[in-house]
This record gives C-alpha cells, structure tokens and sequence, in this order.
C-alpha cells in the first residue's frame, strides 16, 4: 500500500475518504498483482505500465481506465457522464464495484498480453 495514496484520501471529507478507500480496495482485489502510486497527480495501479487512475472530487469520485477501458464497457457506463477515458461516479450513487472490479480485470488482460 502507498502511503502517497493514504496521504491523497486523508485530504477529502470522511464520506469521500469511504468512497475512495472501497475503489481503492476494489482495485486492489482485481488487480492484487499491481503496485500502487501517484501519478498525474491521482492515485494509480500499476502493472506493465498504467493499469488505472481514480480520483476524489466534490461531487464525484473519477475512473480513468484508458480509452479503451471506456470503450469495452460503453454500454454499462452510459448512465455515468463519460468521456474518451474518463467516467464519474456521483456520490448521491452507490459506486457500482462490480462494474469497476471487471474494468480493472479488462485492463490487467489488455496490460498482460501487450505487445513488447
């Protein structure tokens, strides 16, 4: 566990540190072979190169999960306002873990079998 992350959460409000820590453990378990750490500034998994980035704001929690992450599950994220590689989590929401838990597995697929 990065303390950099724990130093990031610990700057939000109690209800968004809850929200970050359960996408943070939620990653972790989809991905328990990834390394952690900041990067651009938000949280990041780590495995083979950038796996995924999520980050607190005031009314949302963020999902980058590359373009691609976006695009395989366009479906699924189209009641969350979305972009290219970027999805938001309101918090008047529950986070939807097992759409987050497949994303990360996506990725650690597209990661693993990358060309050198």
């Amino acid at each position: 566990m990065s303390q950099e992350i724990d130093k990031y959460i610990a700057g939000f409000t109690e209800d968004v540190q809850q929200r970050l820590n359960l996408v943070r453990e939620t990653i972790r378990l989809a991905a328990p072979e990834a390394t952690e750490k900041i990067s651009y500034m938000m949280p990041t998994f780590y495995l083979k190169g950038n796996l995924i980035h999520f980050a607190g704001y005031k009314n949302h929690i963020g999902l980058y999960p590359a373009p691609s992450g976006i695009e395989a599950f366009q479906k699924e994220l189209s009641v969350y306002k979305n972009a290219k590689g970027s999805v938001q989590f309101p918090h008047n929401q529950p986070l939807p873990l097992d759409l987050i838990t497949d994303i990360v597995k996506f990725r650690v697929m597209e990661n693993m079998t990358k060309k050198k």
